[in-house]
């Protein structure tokens, strides 16, 4: 079994090229799956250890936890079936329903997204020395950069200094699955921003070619963005945990307020379905207080 797991994982790295965070998962998943059904040959893996595996799975994690696992495991024997391992898949009998609690996505009010981003660059031009300086505009930099093209954190850090054209502001991002989509970066201050970066930064750029690296030129983590997401946000007394992905949901959150087309939101967010984006129809308070106000049927009858 660890041999054809480990086959698997090669064809996900060269054939279907997914990402660094992907193939981390898989690896973890079904690795987690050969730990759970024991020394048992491929061909005699049957619907009874499957359930018995998933059944293990509810008993530990959350419904999207066990989603995920079992879709890694899923698409290993869809392997085995395609490379002739199994005459049959036994996952093809195996009917599983999630009923995942829905949850609005988290958003950061521009409010407080003003805020933070004035804490930021209250830090820069405090800094007392040049390191300081230099690691402060780098910090900067980030942040304006996920706000602005409301990229993943994962395309983040593995963006090369070729996707980034600080002359016309567009940018090429990677998305998942090999895709790729460009965004414009508009904003004259968040350029200038990202040029003063660039110049500051070129020797640990040009070394590894990474847009955002570090002392050492390898890219920023995304374990580093997140702590100095939280640094900031504790100097700015902001009583919020801001995550790098709630950037693209008030992004996006704050578009559709502003009527601008689904269709066009889904592609700058690098969606691959539609649906995935219609979460972010759910209004606001405000938004709905809006449209309550002034169309509601109520509102033209006067008793």
């Amino acid at each position: 079994m660890e041999t054809l797991i480990n086959n698997y994982i090669d064809f996900c790295i060269t054939q279907k090229r997914l990402d660094s965070k992907t193939i981390k998962a898989y690896n973890i998943d079904l690795f987690q799956f050969k730990e759970i059904i024991g020394d048992i040959p491929v061909e005699n893996i049957n619907t009874d250890i499957l359930e018995k595996y998933i059944a293990i799975l509810n008993s530990k994690y959350k419904a999207k936890t066990v989603k995920r696992k079992i879709a890694s495991v899923k698409a290993l024997f869809h392997f085995f079936e395609y490379k002739e391992i199994i005459s049959a898949n036994p996952f093809n009998k195996i009917h599983v329903q999630f009923r995942e609690p829905f949850m609005l996505p988290k958003t950061i009010p521009l409010n407080t997204i003003e805020t933070f981003l004035s804490s930021v660059y209250f830090q820069l031009n405090s800094a007392k020395n040049t390191n300081q300086r230099k690691k402060a505009l780098q910090n900067v930099a980030i942040i304006e950069f996920l706000f602005s093209t409301v990229i993943r954190i994962s395309e983040l850090c593995n963006l090369s200094v070729d996707d980034v054209n600080l002359y016309d502001g567009t940018i090429l991002i990677h998305g998942k699955g090999s895709k790729e989509r460009r965004i414009q970066i508009c904003n004259a201050q968040v350029l200038d921003t990202l040029r003063n970066y660039r110049q500051a930064f070129d020797k640990e750029i040009k070394q590894f070619n990474y847009f955002f690296a570090n002392q050492s030129g390898k890219p920023v983590s995304d374990q580093y963005i997140r702590r100095m997401l939280n640094k900031y946000t504790k100097m700015a007394n902001i009583n919020l945990h801001i995550t790098p992905h709630m950037f693209r949901h008030t992004f996006a959150t704050s578009l559709l307020e502003e009527d601008v087309d689904i269709r066009y939101i889904q592609q700058m967010l690098g969606h691959s379905s539609i649906n995935i984006t219609a979460i972010y129809t759910h209004v606001t308070l405000s938004k709905q207080k809006d449209i309550l106000a002034s169309k509601h049927p109520r509102r033209n009858m006067k008793l």
